[in-house]
């Protein structure tokens, strides 16, 4: 066996992980990397101690608008990016399947299960700079409400442990900012809003993970103002498809991690900020060390 892939919940991703590294095995395993950042370090020390590769399953930037941004951005074309608004919201999105409203074996709600599909797709574009603190909001009054309807079906009210939305507001050591909103159960306008503005010194963007039109692109030149939608944004058939390729090409090439551990202990460790910040009322630090 030369790799396998954890799909478990989230409480289960840990142990079969390491088990796999240390018996040299190359691992993909499903976002959110750990339950918490203290997981996530014991399973990166075991991808860095065995060699092997650890890819966490982050789909989002695979696709057609990651690639086209990502090249956009490198190339210089935006400048310095100092403040990004990510967004993963839903209006009556609570997934009432699965564990997925259970804390004990997910470890928390929208900002885990979607808001870590857009803070990743945020922090590569970016460059993934290094966090060092954050501060957030949570609430769980309406996923508990038994007089709201849930567009993915009903589910027991009385099971649900975890937020239904989370905010955040994050600092890196660059002095970059990127603030976070995470919901399953928003009033909105919209039914699902899944997308990141990012806000650079030459230019600024607002790139939806999928869709039709995905990009628009704000600039000036020759001070003049100009709204511009490229054309020829790769089409992807399939994200999913997309990440399970680059992970066996890493493997068969003997490449880097397309998306290597310390991407999810990042995450892992945001989260944690995040959901204590909400319990104390601080600011909390980041600690992304392994």
């Amino acid at each position: 066996m030369d790799a396998v892939s954890v799909t478990t919940p989230n409480k289960f991703h840990k142990d079969p992980t390491i088990e796999a590294l240390q018996a040299g095995i190359h691992v993909l395993c499903e976002k959110p990397l750990a339950m918490n950042a203290d997981e996530a370090r014991s399973m990166c020390a075991a991808a860095r101690d065995s060699g092997k590769i650890l890819q966490v399953a982050l789909q989002s930037r695979f696709g057609g608008s990651g690639r086209f941004m990502k090249e956009y951005i490198d190339a210089g074309n935006m400048g310095d990016i100092y403040f990004a608004r990510a967004q993963a919201l839903r209006r009556r999105g609570v997934p009432g399947w699965g564990v997925f409203i259970d804390k004990e074996k997910q470890g928390g709600g929208p900002l885990i299960d979607i808001g870590v599909h857009i803070l990743d797709f945020t922090l590569f574009l970016m460059g993934y700079p290094k966090p060092v603190s954050a501060s957030g909001k949570t609430w769980d009054m309406m996923g508990k409400n038994p007089e709201l309807t849930n567009l993915f079906g009903d589910y027991d009210r009385s099971k649900f442990t975890v937020e239904d939305f989370a905010v955040g507001f994050i600092k890196f050591d660059n002095g970059a900012v990127v603030s976070l909103e995470s919901s399953f159960m928003a009033n909105m306008s919209e039914r699902d809003i899944m997308k990141t503005q990012l806000f650079g010194t030459k230019a600024g963007a607002s790139v939806k993970i999928s869709g039709d039109d995905p990009i628009e692109i704000y600039t000036e030149e020759n001070k003049q103002l100009f709204d511009m939608v490229p054309r020829n944004v790769p089409h992807v058939e399939s994200q999913h498809t997309a990440e399970v390729v680059a992970f066996v090409d890493a493997i068969l090439e003997g490449k880097e991690s397309p998306v290597p551990g310390l991407n999810g202990l990042i995450l892992n460790a945001i989260f944690d900020a995040l959901y204590k910040s909400s319990e104390t009322g601080n600011e909390e630090k980041v600690d992304v060390s392994f």
